[in-house]
C-alpha cells in the first residue's frame, strides 16, 4: 500500500498505482476531510485521464459534487480549492516519467494536509482497499476514460480565473520589454504559461509544448534544461524558463545561458521584497538542501533563515509557523504566501521576469550580485534496505567529514523519504575538497548498507 511522502502519493501507474487505489484513497479523503465539493485536475500523463475516472466515480458513488478542470497544473489546483472552498485532486507525479503518475490533495482552502489527516486517509485506504478488493475490476490498462457512474461535469472556468488572478497581479504589459524563451516539459503549462506571458506584453518563444501523454519531463523541463540553455543563447531572449511537468516549480536561465537554481532564485526575491517592505518578519525559510552560498548572503543582506528538512510541505509549514511571506526550495518550488498556498512555477516566472523587467541590469547580473554558490556534491547512494536515522548511523564518519571543512562547507547525510536510497550532499569552498569528502562518505555507507 503506498504511502504519503513529502508531497503526496506516487508510484508505477497499473502496478503500485491502481485504479482500485486511487478510487479508495478518493473513499477514504472524503470521509476524512468531510468533502461535499472536489475539483480534480490533472497533468499530461497518459495514464491521468483513467485515474480521473476512478477518483470521480469513486467520489460521486458517494453523492459528492466533482468538478474536472482537465490538465491544469499543480497550483491552478491548489486555486480551485481556495477559490471554491473545495477540496482538491491533483493526479500528478510531477517531475518523475509518464509510466508514474500520483495524487496530491489540498483541503479546503488550498491547503497541503497535515500528518494527521495524511496518517488518517493511509489506514481508512487500507481498511477500504481490504474491504473492496480487486474481485470483478477490470485491469488498469482495459478501464474506459469515461463512465456513467460518474455525475462529475467539466468546469473550465477554474482555469480560466487562476490565469486571470496571474495577471492581475502586475501591471498591464509590464513585460512588453522582454523576450522570454519557455520550456513546458510536455507537462501541465504547455498551454497556460505562454498565454499568460503573452497576456502580460512578453514576446515569448516556446519548446517542449506538445504533450503526447508518454513525452512529460522526458530530457526537458525542469530536471533537464539544457535544450533551454541552449534555446535562450541561440533566440538571444533575456530569460529562459523551465517548468517541471506539473508546474509547480521552476529552473531559470539567464541571458547568458547559464542555470539559475531556486536558491538563486529565493535570494533575489528575499532582497527585492525586503527592499520593497513585502518580506514579512525579515524571514525566509528554506531547507537543508540550500546552499551555504545562500545563507551567506542572508547574512549579508541582515534577512534571517529558517531552515527545515526536505519538501515544499516542511518549508509551508515553517512559513505559517514563523508568519513569512517567502520560502522556497534549491529544486525551484517557491512559495509566495501572501498570495498562493502552495509552489506555483508560473507565479514566481512572473515575479522574476516583472523584476528583470524593472531593472537596469541583465538577469546574469542580478543572479550573480544576489549570492555566490560554493560548489556543491550530491550522490545518491541505492541501499539494501530504507535506512532510518542514518545520520546517527553515520556520525562519526560525518564528524570527520565536517572537521576537514571547518567553517568553509557542510555536510548532509539522509535517507529518502521514498525509496530505499541514501542522498549525501557535500558543499565547500572548492570543488576538489568536496568530491573527495563525498567519495569517502559514499564509500563507507555502502561498505555498510549497500
Amino acid at each position: 500500500m503506498l504511502k504519503f511522502g513529502t508531497d503526496g502519493v506516487r508510484g508505477e501507474f497499473g502496478t503500485e498505482l491502481t485504479t482500485s487505489y486511487v478510487a479508495a484513497l478518493a473513499r477514504a479523503a472524503a470521509k476524512v476531510l468531510q468533502c461535499k465539493l472536489v475539483v480534480i485536475g490533472r497533468d499530461t500523463r497518459e495514464s491521468g485521464l483513467v485515474l480521473e475516472t476512478a477518483i470521480a466515480e469513486s467520489l460521486s458513488s458517494l453523492g459528492i459534487e466533482v468538478h474536472l478542470m482537465g490538465v491544469a497544473p499543480t497550483p491552478a489546483i491548489a486555486f480551485a480549492a481556495v477559490s471554491s472552498e473545495a477540496v482538491s485532486f491533483a493526479i500528478t507525479a510531477s517531475h518523475n516519467p509518464y509510466t508514474d503518475n500520483g495524487v496530491k490533495i489540498f483541503g479546503r482552502g488550498g491547503r497541503k494536509l497535515t500528518d494527521e489527516q495524511e496518517s488518517r486517509i493511509e489506514l481508512e485506504t487500507e481498511l477500504d482497499h481490504e474491504l473492496s478488493g480487486e474481485v470483478n475490476r477490470a485491469p488498469d490498462h482495459q478501464r474506459s476514460s469515461a463512465s456513467s457512474k460518474s455525475s462529475a461535469v467539466s468546469h473550465p472556468e477554474y482555469l480560466e480565473r487562476y490565469c486571470a488572478a496571474l495577471v492581475a497581479g502586475v501591471p498591464k504589459n509590464a513585460l512588453a520589454k522582454l523576450h522570454i524563451a519557455l520550456d513546458c516539459a510536455n507537462g501541465a503549462m504547455s498551454e497556460v504559461a505562454s498565454a499568460v506571458f503573452a497576456g502580460l506584453g512578453a514576446k515569448v518563444s516556446v519548446i517542449h509544448n506538445s504533450p503526447n501523454g508518454k513525452n512529460i519531463n522526458h530530457h526537458c523541463g525542469a530536471t533537464e534544461p539544457s535544450e533551454l540553455k541552449a534555446f535562450v543563447k541561440k533566440i538571444k531572449a533575456d530569460l529562459g524558463i523551465a517548468f517541471d511537468g506539473d508546474g509547480d516549480r521552476l529552473i531559470a536561465i539567464d541571458d547568458s545561458g547559464s542555470i539559475v537554481d531556486g536558491d538563486h532564485l529565493i535570494a533575489i526575491s528575499a532582497q527585492d521584497m525586503k527592499r520593497n517592505g513585502t518580506l514579512r518578519n525579515n524571514k525566509v525559510a528554506v531547507t537543508v538542501m540550500t546552499n551555504i552560498g545562500f545563507h551567506q548572503a542572508m547574512k549579508q543582506s541582515a534577512i534571517e533563515v529558517v531552515t527545515t528538512p526536505v519538501g515544499d510541505r516542511s518549508v509551508l509549514i515553517a512559513i505559517q509557523e514563523n508568519d513569512l511571506s517567502l520560502g522556497g526550495e534549491q529544486s525551484g518550488h517557491i512559495i509566495y504566501h501572501d498570495v498562493a498556498t502552495t509552489g506555483d512555477g508560473l507565479l514566481a516566472a512572473i515575479r522574476l521576469s516583472a523584476l528583470i523587467a524593472n531593472s537596469s541590469q541583465a538577469f546574469s547580473q542580478i543572479a550573480s550580485n544576489a549570492m555566490t554558490s560554493f560548489p556543491q556534491v550530491l550522490k545518491n547512494i541505492r541501499v539494501a534496505k530504507l535506512a532510518e536515522n542514518v545520520a546517527q548511523m553515520f556520525a562519526n564518519e560525518i564528524a570527520a567529514a565536517e572537521k576537514i571543512l571547518a567553517d568553509n562547507g557542510r555536510v548532509l547525510v539522509r535517507s529518502s523519504g521514498t525509496e530505499p536510497v541514501v542522498r549525501v550532499m557535500v558543499e565547500a569552498r572548492e570543488n576538489d575538497i568536496a568530491v573527495s569528502v563525498a567519495t569517502t562518505l559514499v564509500t563507507a555507507i555502502t561498505a555498510r548498507l549497500g
